[in-house]
């Protein structure tokens, strides 16, 4: 009963982040965060060679989560959000300050020093670069060939893992989100596959690259997080 009430309970998380994912702003890496099931997920997928078996149970239960939240919750939301969005823009502000403590905990900063303002706002400057960039670039609303997907989905994936970074906004200010939305709700695997596929490309790299980090740097790591997650408040502010 221990063993399926822990998986249930990541399941249910998972559906958390893969519902809330979804609305343009909401960072699914700062919900993991928020959610203290983050640095699981990075060590799940970092050492899935080594720990197949553990990794793998970890990944299925929150990937069917994620999934059914998406599903499930994704549609609701996005009717709260057309309908109250000032309410719900207060709520996941309040939600991201709220976890502003626990990240900085993780940081396990013993005393202030230039260093800790200076790597938070390292953080929130690659945020909010990363979030104008595509903006400056302009929204295409034309019709993408399957396999753009594939570069599209590694490059929403370092929005997937970073905390902080909005892979709805990114694919909102791209001009995709609709479509997005609309495969997901008529399972259109033509453009999901490729999208998919691009994506697992682009975490693994980019957890591979996290995690050496969170070893060998995991102060500046979580500072550097704390910054992303700070700026994702002008995201999702009212």
């Amino acid at each position: 009963w221990s063993y399926l009430k822990h998986n249930l309970v990541l399941a249910l998380k998972g559906a958390a982040i893969g519902g809330t994912m979804l609305v343009p702003g909401v960072s699914g890496g700062t919900m993991a965060m928020m959610l203290n099931i983050y640095d699981k997920l990075i060590l799940a997928i970092s050492t899935f060679r080594r720990h197949k078996r553990a990794s793998l149970t970890v990944l299925a239960w929150f990937c069917g989560g994620a999934a059914a939240g998406m599903f499930l919750i994704a549609q609701p939301l996005s009717r709260l959000m057309d309908v109250f969005p000032y309410l719900v823009g207060c709520f996941f502000t309040g939600a991201v300050i709220g976890s502003v403590p626990l990240v900085y905990r993780k940081a396990a900063v013993q005393r202030i020093s230039w260093r800790v303002p200076v790597y938070i706002l390292l953080g929130a400057g690659i945020a909010l670069l990363l979030s104008v960039l595509p903006s400056a670039a302009g929204s295409g609303e034309g019709t993408f060939h399957p396999l753009l997907l594939l570069p599209i989905g590694a490059v929403a994936a370092v929005a997937l893992v970073l905390p902080g970074i909005s892979i709805s906004h990114l694919m909102l200010v791209l001009g995709l989100y609709d479509k997005l939305i609309q495969a997901i709700s008529s399972l259109n695997f033509t453009y999901l596959l490729p999208f998919g596929i691009g994506m697992l490309i682009g975490i693994l790299l980019t957890v591979k690259a996290l995690e050496r980090m969170l070893s060998k740097h995991p102060q500046a790591t979580y500072l550097l997080i704390l910054g992303f997650m700070i700026a994702s408040v002008a995201a999702v502010f009212p």
